[in-house]
């Protein structure tokens, strides 16, 4: 199994100069483009990258355009994209993404190309790619890129544990609750559940239990967190770590929660599916043979668990070669070579067709591929709130969170967070 999901472990900028070759199919505007023989790929380190640099070697001999692709670490991506980008900028053509943290910006700045009309392709199928990862890249009516990757929520959990007890894998929220409780044993050194509890990191493990329970961040520009369909999702997040969590959970993201899962010093661990492979490589897991996997419970509104879009493929606005760019996108988006990156590099495919494919899907754990069929129809493509001051943001709506775990006036904490969340979004974008 390889290890291809730590998105964050990208550090330094490196800059990889590949001769591109197609791997069958999709390419066709750049190969009818005489005056194209080069384009340029920007996109920050992540598995996407590492996974279509091995499969490029045919797209140069079909097309003859050679793709130039400039990787940075995650953190740099962004700023290079602005200097870039505040210059005009026409020497990139493709440009990988992170929807939610970018996309609003860059399109009011009019950095990004509608693909609107080109996403009907015939024989390419977008109506293939899941309806979530469609939705998280579509804005105002205008899509702004095609999905190249997807994370969900998952519930981790540990099935001998659970065995041991006599205790049915939950399938609702409350369910949790009460297996949590009864298997959290502090002085045993178990916690019943390890989830993110810190302010801002909590924020996008928190909008599913947020969307479970019949709300949201917003409705369009007004703040929603003070209904009380969030009151009782802050409640119960807070209720299930405060009374089965471990200690000192308000300091502790997804690095120290997960670490307390691979560990083997947690009953239930619900984050990112992205963190699975983690959890059985034998030199970071004690769990390797005891973990298992789990649809995120339903809450009284159903379940209605995150699908994100980590990274999108998008054309600068100013690139001079926009056919050549889309041509070199729809190839490497296709149905086949999601299939192909799915196998040989464990890269989440956007396409519903490549979970359906036995094939693509055998490095993944089964529970896993079951996670993503249960909750293609009901999944919500983003995981935080929608705004282009969504850092600021997070730490407004987060503040309940703790709250709610400390056990103090989650209602009172809301109405002031929806206030403080209610000024960014009447300033958004000014």
């Amino acid at each position: 199994m390889k290890l291809t999901r730590n998105l964050a472990a990208a550090a330094a900028t490196i800059t990889l100069v590949l001769p591109l070759t197609a791997c069958g199919g999709g390419a066709g505007g750049a190969a009818q483009d005489a005056d194209v023989t080069s384009i340029t790929v920007v996109s920050g380190n992540n598995p996407w990258v590492q996974g279509i640099e091995k499969h490029l070697a045919e797209y140069q001999e079909e097309t003859g355009v050679e793709v130039n692709i400039e990787t940075y670490g995650n953190e740099q991506l962004n700023d290079q994209y602005k200097v870039k980008l505040n210059s005009s900028d026409s020497n990139f053509d493709v440009m990988v993404f992170q929807v939610q943290d970018v996309m609003r910006e860059f399109s009011r700045n009019q950095w990004l190309t509608d693909v609107s009309d080109r996403v009907g392709a015939e024989g390419w199928n977008w109506e293939d790619f899941q309806e979530s990862s469609r939705d998280a890249v579509t804005l105002d009516g205008a899509i702004y890129g095609v999905p190249l990757m997807t994370e969900r929520h998952v519930m981790y959990y540990r099935k001998d544990l659970l065995e041991a007890a006599g205790i049915e894998v939950p399938t609702t929220l409350e369910e949790l609750e009460a297996a949590a409780k009864a298997l959290h044993n502090p002085d045993e050194n178990m916690t019943g559940i390890a989830m993110r509890g810190q302010n801002v990191p909590a924020v996008t493990q928190f909008s599913s239990f947020l969307y479970s329970f019949g709300g949201d961040f917003q409705d369009g520009d007004t703040a929603t967190i003070n209904t009380p369909e969030a009151i009782e999702a802050y409640e119960t997040y807070g209720r299930l770590l405060r009374e089965s969590g471990p200690v000192g959970v308000t300091s502790m993201g997804w690095v120290e929660a997960s670490a307390l899962f691979a560990q083997g010093r947690a009953a239930f661990y619900l984050d990112a599916d992205s963190q699975a492979y983690t959890f059985l490589d034998p030199d970071s897991s004690a769990v390797v043979e005891t973990v298992d996997y789990a649809p995120f419970p339903a809450g009284p509104a159903g379940a209605h668990p995150y699908s994100i879009v980590p990274w999108t493929a998008g054309i600068n606005a100013y690139s001079e070669k926009k056919d050549a760019a889309w041509d070199f996108i729809q190839w490497a988006t296709s149905e086949d070579m999601f299939k192909t990156l799915m196998a040989e590099d464990t890269v989440p495919s956007p396409r519903v067709s490549s979970w359906e494919d036995e094939a693509a899907t055998s490095a993944f754990p089964e529970g896993l591929v079951n996670n993503v069929k249960a909750t293609a129809e009901t999944a919500i493509g983003h995981d935080r709130p929608q705004l282009e001051q969504v850092a600021r943001a997070r730490e407004f709506v987060g503040a309940p969170v703790v709250t709610a775990i400390d056990g103090g006036d989650v209602a009172a904490a809301a109405e002031q967070a929806n206030a403080q969340f209610q000024e960014l979004l009447d300033s958004d974008g000014q």
